[in-house]
């Protein structure tokens, strides 16, 4: 394997699984290396790594490495000082890797007291570039679905026309089509029905401004404050003036609508 890019340093594009994405928790499970040499070499340093815990059931039908996987596997710090001298000198690269990658890198060497100083290499995210170079905005998806230039666009008409042709063409382009889940199962998420699309773009709401939110069970909960988390109809059982709080302050009409329906709702419930 070959490459065209100009370097002055090695370069590692690199991507990492992990037991899941909290930086300062979860632990690497899999690394993989790609190393670019400045005469146009390339190096592929791919393995798996004991997280000395778990991995979740539903991080592993994700990326498909179970614990079974790993168990015969080096830990991070029985491999961090070699991996430091490979990684010595080199410039870092890969995708949406500023955010994720990098810090869990990072975090891992430090939790081995093994030195890996970053703020001397370059670091090239491609998920920047790809961004930068396609931008996801109105103008780029009617060029996209529709192929003509978008004309008069931020004008209120043009925008809702070129918007009302690009969904149009969505459907055409999409309907029916395949993709996976994180469990591997097929599905067509785009269908010719209006109902389906609310499904799959609208956002569980419960009032507009999101001061409340819908958890994982269904159940609104605070999205803000002390009670960020908590159901709201625990809050009022609980703490019976947080409701004329909200009402006697500055949130949105909708908010204290929604709220005050909440409210309605489980005094109903309780009588």
């Amino acid at each position: 394997m070959q490459h065209q890019l100009k370097l002055r340093n090695p370069l590692v594009c690199f991507d990492l699984e992990t037991t899941g994405v909290n930086i300062s928790k979860d632990r690497i499970v899999e690394l993989s290396f790609v190393k670019a040499m400045p005469n146009g070499t390339v190096e592929v340093n791919t393995r798996k790594i004991n997280p000395e815990m778990p991995i979740p059931l539903e991080t592993s039908l994700i990326h498909g490495i179970y614990d079974e996987d790993i168990k015969d596997a080096p830990t991070f710090k029985s491999i961090a000082k070699s991996l430091a001298q490979f990684l010595e000198g080199c410039d870092l690269a890969g995708f949406n890797v500023l955010r994720f990658d990098v810090p869990m890198l990072v975090e891992e060497f430090l939790r081995v007291g093994v030195d890996f100083e970053v703020s001397k290499r370059k670091i090239i995210d491609a998920q920047r570039i790809y961004h930068m170079m396609e931008p996801r905005n109105l103008t780029a998806a009617y060029k996209f679905y529709c192929a003509r230039d978008l004309e008069n666009a931020h004008s209120a008409e043009a925008d809702t026309l070129a918007t009302f042709e690009v969904l149009n063409a969505q459907v055409q382009h999409y309907e029916n089509t395949e993709l996976k889940n994180e469990k591997g199962e097929s599905y067509k998420p785009i269908q010719n029905d209006m109902g389906v699309l609310h499904e799959l773009t609208a956002q569980k709401i419960v009032d507009f401004a999101g001061r409340m939110v819908f958890n994982d069970k269904g159940v609104e909960v605070f999205n803000f404050g002390k009670h960020k988390g908590v159901p709201v109809v625990d809050v009022f059982k609980k703490e019976p003036n947080y409701y004329q709080w909200i009402m006697d302050n500055d949130f949105a009409l909708d908010t204290k609508r929604k709220l005050t329906e909440i409210k309605l709702r489980s005094s109903k419930l309780m009588k």
